[in-house]
């Protein structure tokens, strides 16, 4: 397997864990009151366009020619550690009365 495989294998599954915790955090949305469920809505509405965001910079590593996929390593990054830290925020600011 190539580095750049066990990258996106990586990512991939990164992905995949934090779509499945913002799945969950979905089930709970109707526990909340009505003032929080707008800024809850639009926060995940958010966290998904920053999701799929990762999710296109991936396939865009995957398919990338050999010698370019390396420089977009960095932003793939950037993006995958900004979307764990909305969530992990957001996630906090849920438990909050």
């Amino acid at each position: 397997m190539s580095k750049r495989d066990i990258y996106v294998e990586k990512m991939k599954k990164q992905l995949d864990e934090l779509n499945a915790k913002l799945d969950e955090l979905d089930n709970k949305r109707e526990s909340a009151s009505a003032e929080m469920r707008g800024k809850y809505d639009e926060k995940m509405a958010e966290l998904r366009s920053h999701a799929m965001a990762a999710g296109a910079k991936m396939n865009e590593i995957k398919h990338a020619s050999e010698d370019k996929w390396e420089a977009l390593v960095a932003e793939g990054d950037k993006l995958q550690n900004a979307l764990v830290h909305s969530f992990n925020y957001f996630k906090s600011q849920m438990r909050k009365p």
